[in-house]
């Protein structure tokens, strides 16, 4: 890569966006005045509309329960002055289990010093937390082989070797991606270099695992950001020549890397001859979704500054971009945006995953509803996300039914790169509160402020997760902060509502059942979910299966289509149930089409 160094470049990204409000209002407002032709004639005094009454009340309260929790840790991002890129873009996080107990443990992604910086200081880790029921962790990282330094990047848990524990891949910057093998006891060793996925040294982002050649192995997808060392850092500058964080348009991209899982604890990375390599895209969120329905596995990807990427599985060992000729790859106004978290859920009933994802202040999120033969419409102005995350910088984001009432709700995690962007964008925080969307049918409402005041205290967000650590039914939060604690909020109320959750083992597929779909059919209607590791930002939720009943007393019956092909159902499970759903277990089905 060549390397122009610039002086005192201004932030393009800052820039572009200043003054923003003011921008999108200031013809709207101008144009409400006065109709053209003269002045406004002058009419009666219209009556004031009445005053509405107060939003009707949500049964759900997130409680910040860290420090009971027994939860202290906060993230070092390697910020000394020197305003070199990644300090501002992790941590990630993820639920796993990894003793197998039925309890989602934690995992926080920690940064690291940069070289010139290592004298007279502790060594920095990440962190590994037990959860011991009741809402109580326990810090178990020492001697558990993760108590190492990296700076990391992003995490995702698998069972990569089907031999019952969960395994983490972890991307880094400025160092080899890591393979920890479970190898029980609480004992993780890295086998990054002997499986063949360190990724080359490269910029690791997002990643996800995938059975994209569905012979029962876990294979795996990791994103990569830009092509950035301290030694090519660029200055740039946006208040009198000051060194200022760059954006990523200064740099060259990198390309995602797919590995395929050979067996016996081997990879082979097979990016070139499945086609994935020509599509750089400084990639942060990463997913695998089936988008069009065809029973193989596809991967998109959320890139910042560059279109999005969704790549399309040929069934022959190969992928196919598709991300402008299926609608992702842009946003309304048909500029790349800058993404940076992912998921997909069934929002609508469809049976179908539409993606959401989170970008710059100013560009709002992207919400892209699936509408079938693998083709997606922009919709955020008509499910009502556009509005309130115009000003916001959206980071880890995930689908989830927080009120267990059928419908698929969605958090955003929020926080901006400068911490002195309110001088410049006076309608702009450093520190942003977590946005929430209830699903009311159609589209979202967002009812953060309905939910408690630990859910609304602003932060500098980055990873975010999902899993019920207590047991109870309803779905908790994990909130990563650059620089700050870590946030544990506790969902008090949600399993108001009944629900069933249930956990995938496979046996002819990968042994986490990762990339089953899932339709319940509950009074009536349908739900559907699909197993998947890596989303969010950098993170990954738990990969049980949460199906909010309402006041429903059971789901009538339960449809698994597992990797492997084979469709068997479940019927008459009550609520709170929490079913083990072994591939073969259930009664089995004609396939699709059959």
């Amino acid at each position: 890569m060549t390397v122009r160094r610039r002086p005192s470049r201004p932030s393009i990204r800052t820039a572009a966006r200043a003054g923003l409000a003011a921008a999108i209002l200031a013809p709207t407002l101008a144009a409400g005045c006065r109709p053209s032709g003269g002045p406004a004639a002058a009419r009666p005094a219209a009556k004031p509309p009445a005053s509405p009454g107060p939003p009707p009340a949500i049964p759900v309260t997130f409680t910040d329960i860290t420090r009971e929790a027994g939860i202290r840790w906060t993230h070092f991002s390697g910020a000394r002055g020197k305003k070199y890129m990644p300090e501002i873009e992790t941590p990630g996080c993820a639920f796993f289990d990894y003793n197998g107990d039925g309890r989602p443990d934690i995992l926080l992604l920690n940064g690291a010093d940069w070289p010139e910086r290592t004298a007279n200081r502790s060594p920095l880790r990440t962190a590994l937390y037990r959860n011991d029921g009741g809402g109580r962790f326990t810090d178990v990282t020492p001697g558990s082989g993760l108590d190492i330094e990296m700076h990391t990047m992003g995490v995702a848990p698998a069972d990569f070797d089907n031999d019952g524990d969960q395994d983490l891949y972890i991307s880094c910057v400025l160092g080899p991606g890591r393979l920890f093998r479970n190898d029980g006891g609480g004992r993780f060793t890295d086998i990054a270099r002997q499986a063949g996925v360190q990724h080359g040294g490269r910029w690791g982002s997002g990643l996800a695992w995938l059975d994209y050649d569905r012979d029962g192995r876990l294979d795996l997808v990791v994103g990569s950001y830009c092509k950035w060392t301290p030694k090519t850092d660029i200055h740039c500058s946006v208040y009198k020549g000051l060194k200022a964080y760059c954006t990523p348009n200064v740099y060259d991209g990198e390309t995602v890397r797919l590995y395929r899982n050979l067996g016996g604890g081997r990879f082979q990375d097979v990016s070139d001859a499945a086609g994935v390599v020509n599509h750089p895209g400084k990639t942060w969120g990463v997913i695998a979704l089936d988008h069009n329905d065809d029973g193989w596995p596809d991967f998109a990807l959320a890139n910042d500054m560059e279109p999005n990427c969704l790549f399309e599985n040929q069934k022959n060992g190969t992928f196919k971009e598709v991300g402008i000729l299926a609608g992702i790859a842009l946003g309304e106004n048909g500029n790349a945006k800058a993404g940076m978290g992912i998921d997909a859920a069934d929002i609508d009933g469809s049976g179908r995953p539409s993606i959401l994802i989170s970008n710059f202040t100013g560009e709002g999120l992207s919400l892209f509803v699936n509408q079938g033969g693998g083709q997606f419409l922009e919709s955020s102005h008509s499910w009502d996300v556009a509005d309130e995350s115009l000003l916001r910088m959206g980071w880890g984001l995930f689908f989830f039914d927080f009120d267990l009432d059928g419908l698929t709700d969605a958090l955003v995690g929020n926080g901006h790169l400068y911490d002195n962007v309110n001088e410049f964008q006076p309608d702009v925080t450093y520190k942003e509160a977590p946005l929430l969307y209830r699903n009311v049918g159609a589209r979202f409402e967002e009812v953060a402020a309905r939910c408690g005041a630990d859910l609304t205290r602003p932060l500098v967000c980055r990873g975010a997760a999902y899993a019920d650590i207590d047991g109870d039914g309803d779905l908790d939060v994990l909130l990563m902060e650059n620089s700050g604690p870590v946030r544990l909020l506790r969902n008090d109320g949600g399993n108001a509502h009944n629900w069933v959750r249930v956990r995938t083992v496979g046996t002819r597929s990968a042994r986490d059942g990762i990339g089953a779909k899932l339709t319940a059919e509950v009074a009536g209607r349908t739900q559907t979910r699909w197993i998947a590791s890596g989303s969010s930002f950098l993170s990954a939720s738990e990969m049980t299966a949460t199906f909010g009943l309402g006041s429903a007393r059971q789901i009538d019956r339960l449809t698994i289509v597992w990797p492997s092909g084979l469709r068997e159902e479940h019927t008459g499970i009550a609520a709170g149930t929490v079913l083990d759903a072994r591939e073969g277990g259930g009664r089995p089905l004609a396939p699709a089409g059959g």
